[in-house]
């Protein structure tokens, strides 16, 4: 409209605003004659909606009045590779980080959630603080790219991906998703950095490693050529590397030959960790189903996902997950379930792959993802059920302290790791009240977070451990969880 009359417009509006009991912000180009009006309304809320549409259809008429022109602006949409489908897009679920301040938890009240804001106590690094700061740019209209802003990448720097917030946080907001998701979109701009690659391709490393494993091992073991690759790809120097087993797990399947008959089944998931760095915990899952009767068949799938999802190459995990949700459509169900012993791998059937299935897998990975189980659920379960009992199992005495991976705590629970320990009669296990370990996958191994992993790991999981009994079984579940352990405090754990 004309500036001449922004005066007189400015007072109606603020007349129809107070019949309606509703304040506003104002912000304006006022040599062009134009104005933003911004009412404070909760369109959350079916009333506010109302209201809202009731205040335009008014200001309408003032505009008219005035012959003017109406015009709004509003955040354009963009594609997203996460379906976000439950919620409505990446937008929305930034939005509902509600500002309560539930990620401002310390290790003395305890929780997951947010482990970098435990050891730092910086607002930049709490929960919210990535919520909004997503919220802001995304929320800009004008913005070509929203996710090009290194402004977002130095806040979602410190965020570990733990999913602490999926479950803590009141409203659900899940941080580490929305990070994969920008990571993506801001490589696509500014491309992906050597060390990310390097990460994401893990699987791909260890299987060239595996046909040397011994000049793999000799090569990380020995402290001055270990150093020197860490600093080379960008890996703190004092971080050691987990070491390859002479065999992977698929090598020594194959080798085998089974005569004995059984009676149930399960489906075991080979993954990329359990292939190569915990072969020994993979066949003594394998041996252990067998011996209480089931029938172990290892489907021939690619590796998780989980190093793609973590490093923000979110289009390649999709791939990976499509592909391996199409081999096991139709095979997983209530009696032949899937079960893992890596949590971050096997629990990405019921996370992520619902969110990066295609159209035609979803009603496969749905179904797929309620007959997932970490091992730990599948035992407990099985002796719920009363398919398995005591009598298997051996007498001894054993005093187990128990960490949590934080995707069994955020994504399942811990209670099911006691209920599996405690099915040997005189197994005492207890949990250690813990949060994040630290490590976090690659996160502990990047030289700008190792001082941080360690700090977050001297919280409660390191002080907890050093006053143990030395006949105290320690049990961790994951591999970054037990590097972690034994990197900081050269102890030894074990996982059933």
């Amino acid at each position: 409209m004309a500036p001449e009359d922004l005066p007189a417009y400015i007072h109606d509006i603020q007349l129809l605003l107070k019949r309606h009991n509703v304040v506003a912000s104002y912000y304006a180009h006022a040599g062009a004659g134009e104005l933003h009006v911004e009412p404070m309304i909760d369109l959350k809320d079916e009333e506010g909606v109302k209201l809202f549409r009731k205040i335009l259809q008014e200001t309408v008429l003032l505009v008219k009045k005035y012959n003017g022109s109406l015009s709004g602006e509003q955040p354009k949409p963009f594609e997203s590779i996460f379906s976000f489908s439950e919620i409505g897009g990446i937008l929305k679920l930034a939005e509902k980080c509600s500002g309560s301040g539930d990620c401002r938890k310390t290790e003395i009240t305890g929780g997951l959630m947010c482990p970098s804001y435990m050891a730092t106590r910086r607002e930049k690094d709490t929960t919210r603080a990535r919520a909004n700061v997503l919220r802001q740019f995304l929320s800009d209209g004008s913005d070509a790219n929203p996710f090009d802003h290194q402004e977002i990448k130095e806040v979602m720097d410190l965020c570990l991906s733990c999913k602490g917030c999926k479950i803590e946080c009141p409203s659900s907001v899940d941080v580490a998703k929305m990070k994969a998701e920008f990571l993506q979109h801001y490589y696509d701009k500014n491309g992906v950095s050597f060390r990310a690659k390097l990460i994401a391709n893990f699987s791909s490393q260890m299987q060239l490693a595996s046909y040397v494993p011994r000049l793999f091992n000799w090569f990380y073991a020995t402290p001055f050529l270990r150093k020197q690759a860490n600093k080379l790809v960008g890996f703190h120097p004092d971080r050691t590397m987990p070491l390859l087993e002479n065999q992977t797990l698929r090598s020594w399947l194959r080798k085998r030959k089974i005569t004995q008959q059984f009676d149930k089944k399960v489906y075991f998931f080979c993954d990329e960790f359990t292939n190569y760095t915990d072969t020994s915990i993979g066949q003594k899952a394998i041996l252990l189903l067998e011996h209480l009767g089931y029938e172990v068949i290892v489907p021939n799938l690619k590796e998780s996902g989980r190093t793609w999802l973590s490093k923000g190459l979110v289009r390649k995990a999709k791939e990976i997950i499509n592909h391996n949700v199409s081999h096991l459509a139709g095979k997983i169900t209530d009696k032949t379930p899937l079960i893992g012993v890596e949590p971050s791998a096997i629990l990405t059937f019921r996370d992520e792959a619902i969110d990066l299935a295609t159209k035609e897998n979803f009603p496969d990975a749905f179904k797929i993802a309620k007959n997932v189980f970490t091992i730990e659920e599948f035992f407990s379960r099985e002796a719920a059920r009363g398919i398995i009992s005591s009598s298997s199992f051996i007498t001894d005495e054993r005093v187990i302290s128990v960490h949590g991976h934080c995707y069994q705590k955020a994504l399942s629970n811990q209670q099911s790791i006691i209920d599996m320990l405690s099915i040997p009669v005189n197994f005492k296990p207890t949990l250690i009240p813990s949060g994040c370990c630290g490590m976090a996958g690659s996160f502990g191994y990047e030289k700008e977070h190792f001082e941080l992993s360690n700090q977050i790991g001297e919280l409660v999981l390191y002080p907890t451990i050093r006053k143990l009994d030395e006949s105290v079984v320690l049990s961790a579940s994951g591999t970054s969880c037990r590097h972690q352990i034994k990197d900081g405090l050269d102890k030894q754990s074990c996982r059933i």
